[in-house]
C-alpha cells in the first residue's frame, strides 16, 4: 500500500474552554441541519491534496492541541457578502490528543504529521481530564 505523504491543519478552538464544549456545539449543530461538522475559513489551503490524503484538523483549546477531526473533503461556500470561502468538512468523530503547547495565532496553520500530538487511546478519552492549562504546562515540561 503507498505510503501516505498528508499534512495537517492546527486551528485555534474560539468559544469552546474544552472538548467537550466542541463535541456538544457539533452535536446541537448536526440536530438543526443534519449535516457534517464543518469549519468554515477565508483561505483556501494551497496545500489541499495533501490535507485530503487523510491529514486532520488538530483544536487548540486554552493554549494546548487536545483534539482532533479528519478532514473529509473541502467544500466552496459563497457566503451572502460575495466571497468565496473554503468549508472544511469534518468528520463528527472527534479524537483527544496527547496535550501539547500551543502559542495564540489568527487563521489556520499547516502541522506536519511529524509534530502533531499522538491519539490518546480510546479509554483515557473518557478519564476524568486534567484542566487544559494544567495538561499544557505538563506538556510543555515534558511530563504529559
Amino acid at each position: 500500500m503507498p505510503e501516505s505523504h498528508h499534512i495537517n491543519l492546527v486551528k485555534l478552538c474560539v468559544g469552546a474552554e474544552k472538548v467537550e464544549d466542541l463535541i456538544a456545539w457539533q452535536a446541537e449543530r448536526h440536530a438543526q441541519t443534519g449535516a457534517a461538522p464543518r469549519h468554515v475559513t477565508r483561505m483556501w489551503p494551497k496545500r489541499a491534496e495533501e490535507l485530503l490524503d487523510g491529514g486532520s484538523l488538530y483544536w487548540v483549546f486554552k493554549g494546548a492541541i487536545l483534539a482532533r477531526q479528519k478532514v473529509l473533503r473541502l467544500d466552496e461556500v459563497q457566503g451572502e457578502d460575495g466571497i468565496r470561502r473554503c468549508g472544511i468538512v469534518l468528520d463528527p468523530q472527534v479524537i483527544r490528543t496527547e496535550a501539547v503547547p500551543r502559542r495564540p495565532f489568527q487563521g489556520w496553520r499547516y502541522l506536519a504529521p511529524g509534530d502533531s500530538p499522538r491519539d490518546l487511546p480510546e479509554g483515557r478519552a473518557r478519564d476524568d481530564a486534567l484542566p487544559p492549562g494544567l495538561m499544557a504546562a505538563l506538556a510543555e515540561i515534558g511530563l504529559r
